[in-house]
């Protein structure tokens, strides 16, 4: 009687000139896990100890948005601890990210000499990709040893059929019902969830306020008006992490920040309580994973 889609993303292999399925066999995505994020390791792994990785940036909106950032903190680490010549150019179609503040602060004391990041007004937007690693720019061109292509993206293949030309999925901010093809709930990344971000924590109480939502249409009752809360933690080196909370109900036909609530990490924390989040981030870790799979 009604159908519930989760599938997630796919990659716009179409989107960008010279990155194709084909390209991301060599120069990865590793988006979505398996065999694509052990390639971006192994490159990784074998990088000249004078070499340059390169990461893109796509624009809004994707999975998971402050997880580049996350990435590019961690491999900054690894590039300091590991291999302190090598260095980390991160073009970004954006000039503004999530939790951009608490990183760029983190990246200044942790990574002066080993992370550049290169917003949108400053040539960030990645235009191609050419066959031996060169990466176009509308400022000019960039070579790296490791390359490391964050396309943009659009609902999992399955749910296309309830997809708008965004390439995601429009639904009722309260049953999260398709509002193209009637009976079909989709939830998680594929969805168009307002100000929700795209992430595990938001798919999760997703796919619980759906469960209920349906119990009530089943019964011939009203469902009532949710209440969505999302949590992201972001490791920005090891034993340091920042976070960012929301709350969110529907508001004309939307998913909306309920003002005053939630919000991101101090920007002057001290050391000890980014130690105390960066173990926050483990346990949520833990507990998400138990919940959705025990």
């Amino acid at each position: 009687d009604r159908l519930i889609l989760s599938p997630g993303i796919e990659m716009r292999f179409d989107a960008l000139p010279g990155y194709d399925a084909a390209a991301a066999e060599r120069f990865p995505h590793a988006w979505s896990a398996g065999p694509q994020t052990l390639l971006l390791r192994q490159q990784l792994a074998a990088l000249p100890d004078e070499g340059t990785v390169l990461m893109s940036v796509p624009p809004n909106p994707y999975r998971c948005p402050p997880g580049p950032y996350e990435r590019a903190s961690l491999i900054a680490w690894f590039l300091k601890t590991r291999k302190p010549r090598a260095k980390l150019l991160v073009l970004d179609a954006k000039d503004a990210f999530s939790k951009q503040k608490l990183f760029q602060a983190a990246w200044k004391d942790l990574y002066p000499d080993t992370l550049e990041w290169v917003g949108q007004s400053a040539g960030g937007t990645v235009t191609g990709v050419d066959p031996d690693g060169t990466v176009q720019t509308d400022f000019g061109a960039h070579k790296a040893d490791v390359v490391n292509i964050i396309p943009p993206q659009r609902a999992g293949r399955i749910a296309s059929v309830c997809a708008d030309r965004s390439g995601w999925c429009p639904v009722d901010p309260v049953t999260f019902e398709s509002r193209i093809v009637p009976g079909i709930h989709v939830i998680g990344d594929a969805a168009i969830m307002g100000a929700m971000p795209k992430s595990a924590f938001a798919a999760n109480a997703q796919a619980k306020v759906c469960a209920a939502a349906i119990a009530a249409l089943l019964a011939n009752q009203p469902p009532e008006e949710p209440r969505l809360i999302n949590t992201c933690y972001s490791l920005v080196a090891p034993g340091y992490a920042v976070s960012v909370a929301g709350v969110y109900r529907p508001v004309r036909g939307m998913l909306s920040d309920i003002e005053g609530a939630g919000g991101t990490s101090a920007l002057d924390a001290p050391p000890e309580v980014r130690a105390q989040e960066a173990a926050y981030a483990e346990a949520w870790y833990r507990t998400i994973t138990l919940d959705a799979f025990g």
